[in-house]
C-alpha cells in the first residue's frame, strides 16, 4: 500500500514538473495580423507552404518592407530580423492547433499571436484565429 502511495506521489510530482514551464512563462507581447495573399509569397515570388513561413513573411512585410494589411498591428518582438529567423522554432515550441495552422497555409485569415518567454525553454508563440476569418484568396 505504501509503495502504491509513493508511486502515485511520484507521478503527480513528475506531471507537475512538466506543467511548471508553461506556468513559468511570461507573456511578453501580442498582436493581430491579417494574413493576405501577399504574405503567402516570399520576396522571390515563391509560394510559402508552412504557417511559420507565412507568419514570418507577414512580419517582414510589416517591419521591413512597409507592406501592411488592414488589421495588421505592430509588435516589438518581430521587428528584429533575428527574432523573425527563429519564428518556426517558436511556433513548434508553442501549442497552436493544427487546424489553425492549416487555415493559415490555405487562405487569408486574421490571427492573434501571443509571444511568451519561458525561463526554462526559451521564447515561443501561440497562434489563434480571430473571429470568423473567411479564408480563401
Amino acid at each position: 500500500m505504501l509503495r502504491k502511495t509513493l508511486l502515485a506521489c511520484a507521478a503527480v510530482l513528475a506531471a507537475a514538473a512538466f506543467a511548471a514551464p508553461a506556468a513559468a512563462a511570461d507573456l511578453i507581447g501580442s498582436y493581430n495580423a491579417y494574413l493576405s495573399r501577399a504574405d503567402h509569397y516570399n520576396s522571390q515570388g515563391e509560394r510559402l507552404t508552412t504557417a511559420a513561413a507565412i507568419i514570418r513573411q507577414d512580419r517582414a512585410n510589416f517591419h521591413k518592407f512597409g507592406v501592411q494589411d488592414d488589421g495588421d498591428e505592430s509588435d516589438n518582438y518581430f521587428d528584429n530580423v533575428n527574432n523573425r529567423a527563429v519564428l518556426e522554432q517558436m511556433l513548434n515550441d508553442g501549442s497552436s492547433d493544427a487546424g489553425v495552422l492549416s487555415r493559415i497555409v490555405n487562405g487569408n485569415v486574421m490571427i492573434h499571436v501571443d509571444i511568451y518567454r519561458s525561463h526554462h525553454h526559451g521564447d515561443y508563440v501561440v497562434v489563434t484565429l480571430v473571429g470568423n476569418s473567411p479564408g480563401g484568396y
